[in-house]
């Protein structure tokens, strides 16, 4: 003899039955006379986590040399194939000085593209990098009004030369080799360095601040991140956002709630 069935879920009276048509309703009517709160973008960002994978960055040492050895490793583990590298001697960077590098080592990222068209912010790329060269930074403004545009180019994603770096190409410091590099051992520019740039590019921006951090009248530099494009000024748009923060005092709200 079979047990009859027996639902889990409660049946509904009467009412629930005459109800359960609109039920579906509630949430809607519940949400009808709660006070809209809207993300004023892009008069205001909202910050994302710091965990967060935006545009990617090239590195650099604290002596100014790239971080990248145009190994592809990136390339070869990116699933999209948005990643485009070809990779150089250093002594073939400067006609007439094979003791100049780009970078630690033998080899560097002569060309470096990466794809926005394909890439899916995976992440595996960072992983795959031997020398930390490649990361990602937490800018996520990536739209543009060309296809051509999307495809960023070296100089897009190469971090900018921090207060105190010397310019590439320049010599290693004296007496390390890649290793020394890698273990983070070089912290700033050496006058050997400075005297190499000054003989070979007198006219380089970056010899007064390098000067200056090697005769310990300035700080030993730090890298920074990325700026973005001219046409996505955040400084600009940091300015609006404070001038509408109050705006109806919806944001007061939300963060009284955040």
């Amino acid at each position: 003899m079979t047990t009859p069935y027996e639902p889990l879920r409660p049946t509904r009276g009467p009412v629930g039955e005459l109800l359960a048509p609109v039920a579906g309703f509630g949430v809607t009517f519940a949400s009808m006379f709660r006070p809209a709160v809207t993300e004023e973008y892009p008069r205001r960002k909202t910050p994302p986590q710091t965990r967060f994978h935006g545009r990617h960055q090239l590195n650099r040492y604290a002596d100014g040399l790239e971080k990248c050895i145009g190994c592809e490793l990136c390339a070869w583990a990116c699933p999209a194939d948005a990643i485009y590298v070809e990779g150089a001697d250093n002594v073939d960077a400067v006609d007439g000085a094979p003791e100049a590098h780009m970078s630690p080592g033998e080899r560097y990222g002569r060309v470096y593209q990466i794809n926005y068209l394909r890439c899916i912010f995976c992440g595996l790329c960072i992983e795959a990098c031997p020398t930390r060269a490649l990361t990602m930074t937490n800018d996520f403004e990536l739209a543009g009004p060309t296809r051509a545009g999307m495809i960023y180019e070296k100089q897009d994603i190469l971090a900018p030369l921090a207060q105190g770096m010397l310019a590439a190409p320049h010599p290693m410091v004296e007496g390390t080799t890649d290793t020394e590099y890698y273990r983070g051992e070089v912290t700033a520019p050496t006058a050997e360095q400075v005297e190499w740039v000054r003989e070979h590019r007198p006219d380089d921006a970056t010899l007064d601040a390098a000067a200056a951090v090697v005769a310990g009248d300035a700080p030993a530099p730090e890298p920074e991140q990325h700026e973005l494009r001219p046409d996505q000024d955040r400084a600009a748009a940091e300015r609006a956002a404070a001038h509408e923060s109050n705006l109806d005092g919806r944001w007061t709200e939300r963060e009284a709630r955040a």
